[in-house]
């Protein structure tokens, strides 16, 4: 098989690209493979994101790769090490090899003839029997960024988090970050601590929860078990506390709202305005709950170095932002947390024999493929809970089903939906304004197994390391049927 035509091309060299990679190198040695990626580096999001404090907001016994125990003491990392993570990952296993960089995937077109895709790149096409995307769910190239009256006539800088000046001097500065989600809330006690001020202006507020950037239980464990052993332990205990707390705001949200309320009070000085700036008209988890590591924004909130304004824009002024309320919000430097623009399979035309195929007009098959779409897969991660424990459990599964076509002889994989099985909802079920804009970009969930993408890792877990890959998917040789048409999501 030359370089140009592989058994499996993987889309992506960030975090799910190379844990993807590793699994495929350890459970099917034999399939040859390339991972294509855009930038010029490894790390995906943690490469592209390089504003003050980029952090994860999942700790790293779950965010990281199952077979790599991570070993800092910090369970909660800033970018830089989960980057440093991720290529170590890939030095490692030898990925880095099979890496093909600069290489943006533009489009990918499925000839069932040949049981090939054909895969377009900024830099010529390949083509491979199996295409693995992990890629991520949003546009490198642009966020979302809303525009509003006056902008030009700010005398100051305006940035978006996504595109930040690698130069920027911020110190002494006034700045306004507009936003309330996890960005903002990373960015403002980054910022904080050497600008004269950092106000988080929000339309609304967002549910947050703060808890130590260290886990003391992991760092004992670590001292004294085998790190695997260690990190195994640490990983199942994070799971199942986070499976547990994600089921009480589904099934007491009061009580979780209380409960959260309760905590801020106890970080905030005893005049804070909670009603306004921290109680959502939403419940704990209709939209993402944003993590606060050791308290550092409710820090800077009582230091009086930063501040949270509860309005909503008129119009950008010479001097800063002007308020609904006709208050002025002075600014040297404006930053546009506004969030993030969905992207479905990092932005490439799909064609399945000729016919133009959109995911958001497919159902998910257990989460990972999707309805009228032959070989091929997406990871895609937990909204509530760490990307890595799903994207882990879908690699698992596609070594699975290359394996079980390697040994049957078949080279077609697509899974149809039943007549009974019928679009519910979006897969990224989530309230979340990034997640409604972006609909469109989003395949449906449907209303029963394997079609429903589910918020459950010991399911999933279940349902990926141990289920039949037969599952509701049918098998054919190059050339011998033709592709059933989509479902549409919208009937």
């Amino acid at each position: 098989m030359s370089a140009m035509d592989l058994d499996v091309i993987i889309v992506g060299a960030g975090l799910s690209g190379i844990g993807a990679a590793v699994h495929l190198q350890q459970n099917c040695p034999n399939e040859t493979y390339a991972i294509l990626e855009g930038r010029d580096a490894i790390g995906g999001t943690w490469d592209l994101f390089r504003y003050p404090g980029i952090r994860s907001d999942s700790d790293m016994y779950t965010l990281g790769y199952r077979f790599k125990p991570w070993k800092a003491a910090k369970a909660i990392a800033d970018g830089p090490s989960i980057r440093a993570y991720i290529n170590e990952t890939a030095a490692e296993h030898g990925i880095t090899q099979h890496i093909r960089f600069g290489h943006k995937v533009i489009a990918a077109s499925w000839d069932s003839a040949t049981a090939r895709w054909t895969v377009t790149t900024s830099k010529g096409p390949l083509t491979c029997r199996f295409l693995y995307m992990c890629s991520g769910y949003y546009n490198y190239g642009q966020g979302h960024r809303p525009t509003w009256e006056g902008e030009g006539d700010f005398k100051g800088q305006i940035i978006h988090p996504q595109f930040w000046p690698e130069h920027l001097d911020y110190t002494g500065k006034r700045i306004v970050v507009i936003g309330s989600g996890a960005t903002a809330v990373t960015l403002v006690p980054a910022m904080a601590s050497t600008a004269a001020h950092v106000t988080m202006l929000q339309r609304t507020p967002t549910w947050m929860v703060s808890r130590p950037s260290s886990d003391a239980i992991a760092n004992v464990l670590k001292a004294m078990l085998p790190a695997q052993m260690a990190y195994n332990i640490v990983r199942w205990k994070n799971v199942t506390l986070g499976q547990y707390f994600y089921r009480q705001t589904r099934n007491n949200p009061g009580k979780v709202r209380e409960l959260l309320l309760k905590r801020l009070a106890k970080l905030l000085p005893a005049d804070y305005d909670l009603e306004t700036h921290f109680t959502p008209g939403y419940n704990p988890w209709d939209q993402r709950l944003c993590l606060v590591p050791d308290a550092d924004l409710f820090q800077a909130l009582s230091s009086g170095k930063a501040s949270i304004v509860t309005d909503q824009i008129d119009r950008f002024e010479a001097a800063g932002i002007r308020l609904r309320s006709g208050k002025l919000l002075e600014a040297d430097i404006i930053v546009t947390a506004t969030g993030l623009k969905l992207e479905a399979l990092g932005g490439m035309t799909v064609t399945v024999d000729g016919e133009v195929r959109r995911t958001a007009d497919s159902l998910a098959y257990k989460g990972m493929m999707f309805s009228g779409i032959p070989n091929l897969a997406q990871s895609f991660g937990y909204i509530n809970a760490s990307w890595t424990l799903r994207s882990d459990l879908i690699a698992d599964y596609v070594c699975r089903l290359l394996n079980h076509m390697r040994k049957t002889g078949m080279d077609i994989a697509t899974p149809p939906p039943a007549p009974d099985v019928v679009p519910e909802r979006l897969a990224m079920d989530l309230a979340s304004g990034y997640v409604q804009r972006g609909a469109d970009a989003l395949p449906r969930s449907g209303n029963r197994a394997p079609w429903v993408v589910t918020a459950d890792y010991k399911y999933d877990r279940r349902e990926l390391l141990e289920g039949p890959v037969t599952d509701e998917m049918t098998f054919a040789k190059a050339g011998t049927v033709a592709p059933e048409r989509v479902l549409e999501a919208a009937e």
